[in-house]
């Protein structure tokens, strides 16, 4: 045990457990029960195990309820490394909601007394919990729902163990129906619970880019706020789709010349560009975006202060909590959250970028891009060195060009909430142009099934492409063939790469939204660069599902784009599934009425019941002010 902890024992019926405890070294105990000295004397060995705790240091203390812990002076404006709550018990015959009622009272008031990287432990008997850990499981309505309750307080379950009773040698249960008989501890359960972190308020981030000879000012659709500059590809990240991507490079580096550009990319892309490239994507999945402010950046610029616009990061971050603006009304949250597809007008011409294909189409083209992959510009291009590689393999480029170059940035999808539907995404992009007659389809599709195969990948032909698959996740990367531009002789090769979904297959995470978690335990497992198949361990166990409708009415038209975009927002990215249940329309109202069943989930915060009602009500103020829905 660590030096100096402070442990606070609660309900304790004949001290037995706190004096165990009390032996230890370097640990000062607190122990507690709700009865009056006399009543806790009568129990049997209560007064030697009192004195035991005394002789040690600690303190013992009459008369405290667990679930009003503060109303105790002794506990005023103390903190405890460890809150310890043995087979807690309403007593009597009481049933599993007053039990619940007890465990959620006892979280709520000793959370308060909690270190911030305190640990709160739970012991109960086998079925009691509600988790999966208990063998056999309850029906859930039947248990006590411990990570639920524990969620009201903004706890986590980080652990469940067998509770170890042969560790505390003098340790006696008591008070099974308020009474000295023990409870049946020999397959209980150990949960430990610590804090989570708090849900972020949402902000609304202001960006400034150089977009195609203009510099534009727009604001990031608030769903998406949080995605943005966090560096997740940086030289020297430890993220997951950091590591991926250096994990895929090397493999590939293995048969061909790699090399990556660190060239910066605007966020912000001009349909037009898209469309130049012919890149094959639904203007439905786009992110519109409506212009703040856009001006032509002079011809007299340098070329000096173009190269700083495009190397630096032209993000101007203005900050400001959405509750703040709110208060101007719904009208002064258009330009920051309005999603509109409107490519005849002046909004409609910019969107958050889909892919990266047009840059690389883009760089393709230019000569100086060729130089700089001959290393000429060192500062942005980072090659991919492995040992003992071909660089002139089945798959050799022509005059010198590496066979396989690229780029990997952030792309944007406006796609609807579902569990495997990601908003935003990294994506690897990798390009070159072969010999067709060398089969690059083919020989890159067997490279990419070695090293992804054992992770769950699928290789599938379709039209003349590779399309790669996972279980559930659905599409994860695809390898494309196009015209060279030298008749046929030549092929461009494609190979483009979800590297979160990668990610959550690679390190078997439960969740692709932990990847945007800033909570440091979930980065702690990364920091030694674990190779890929090494599983992620939970941080938050066992996080409980919460179901609710919302049914409404709308007018002629309806955005359903812009109710999935509400929901990420007002639910903070806790909801993982919209089903439409029922749709109405009137006859004579020219109205429709919907209703969707929402689910509630989160891997990465603690999620309660009261918590996900709130984002839900949330929700409906959302729709009223900004879809002009009439919730029913």
């Amino acid at each position: 045990m660590s030096p100096s902890r402070s442990i606070l024992l609660v309900g304790e019926g004949n001290f037995s457990f706190s004096a165990s405890l009390s032996s230890e070294t370097e640990t000062r105990v607190t122990a507690t029960c709700p009865q009056r000295q006399e009543d806790a004397l009568r129990h049997e060995g209560a007064a030697e195990n009192i004195e035991m705790i005394r002789d040690s240091g600690g303190l013992v203390l009459f008369e405290v309820d667990c679930t009003k812990l503060q109303q105790s002076a002794p506990l005023r404006g103390c903190l405890f490394h460890r809150v310890v709550f043995n087979f807690p018990h309403c007593g009597r015959k009481s049933g599993v909601k007053k039990n619940r009622e007890l465990l959620k009272k006892f979280f709520l008031s000793c959370v308060q007394l909690l270190s911030e990287d305190g640990e709160v432990h739970v012991s109960l008997c086998n079925g009691q919990g509600g988790t999966p850990a208990d063998q056999p499981k309850r029906e859930w309505h039947n248990s006590w729902q411990v990570a639920a309750m524990a969620a009201e307080a903004h706890l986590i379950l980080k652990d469940v163990h067998p509770f170890e009773k042969e560790k505390y040698q003098s340790y006696k249960c008591t008070g099974y129906r308020s009474q000295d008989k023990g409870f049946h501890v020999e397959k209980g359960l150990l949960h430990v619970f610590t804090r989570s972190l708090p849900y972020s308020p949402t902000e609304i981030l202001t960006v400034e880019e150089a977009v195609d000879g203009d510099q534009v000012l727009y604001n990031m659709p608030a769903e998406l706020s949080d995605c943005v500059f966090r560096g997740f590809l940086c030289s020297g990240s430890v993220h997951p789709v950091r590591l991926v991507q250096d994990f895929l490079l090397k493999g590939l580096a293995e048969k061909w010349s790699v090399s990556m550009t660190t060239e910066t990319v605007p966020f912000l892309l001009k349909a037009k560009q898209l469309q130049a490239f012919g890149c094959d994507v639904d203007s439905a999945d786009c992110y519109w975006i409506h212009l703040l402010q856009k001006d032509v950046i002079s011809e007299n610029d340098t070329s000096t202060d173009k190269e700083r616009d495009t190397q630096e990061t032209l993000a101007r971050l203005s900050l400001d909590k959405v509750d703040r603006v709110r208060s101007k009304g719904a009208e002064s949250l258009r330009s920051a959250c309005l999603i509109d597809i409107d490519p005849e007008g002046e909004s409609g011409l910019y969107m958050l970028r889909p892919s990266l294909l047009s840059k690389m189409e883009e760089l393709l083209t230019k000569k100086e891009a060729y130089a700089a992959w001959h290393g000429v510009d060192e500062r942005n291009n980072e090659s991919v060195e492995v040992e003992g590689h071909k660089k002139d393999g089945p798959l050799g480029g022509r005059n010198g060009v590496p066979s396989l170059f690229g780029i990997s940035g952030l792309v944007f999808k406006n796609v609807p909430v579902n569990l495997w539907n990601l908003p935003a995404f990294h994506e690897l992009l990798l390009g070159g142009v072969f010999p067709s007659a060398s089969e690059p389809i083919r020989l890159i599709g067997q490279r990419l099934e070695t090293l992804l195969a054992p992770y769950g990948v699928s290789l599938v032909t379709e039209q003349g492409c590779l399309r790669l698959t996972a279980l559930q996740k659905g599409l994860v990367g695809k390898v494309c063939a196009g015209n060279a531009g030298d008749g046929i002789s030549s092929v461009r090769v494609t190979v483009s790469l979800n590297l979160d979904l990668l990610s959550v297959l690679l390190f078997s995470l439960p969740d692709w939204r932990l990847l945007w978690s800033h909570d440091p335990r979930f980065l702690q497992q990364f920091e030694l660069r674990p190779p890929p198949g090494k599983p992620f361990q939970p941080f938050s166990l066992f996080p409980e599902h919460f179901s609710f409708d919302i049914s409404f009415w709308t007018g002629p038209t309806w955005a359903e784009r812009k109710f999935h975009a509400a929901i990420r927002e007002a639910s903070h990215g806790t909801v993982e599934q919209v089903k439409l249940v029922d749709t109405f329309s009137h006859p004579d109202l020219s109205q429709t009425s919907y209703c969707y069943r929402l689910i509630y989930h989160s891997n990465t915060h603690a999620l309660s019941h009261t918590q996900a009602l709130q984002f839900h009500k949330d929700l409906e103020t959302f729709l009223t002010s900004r879809l002009q829905v009439t919730i029913r």
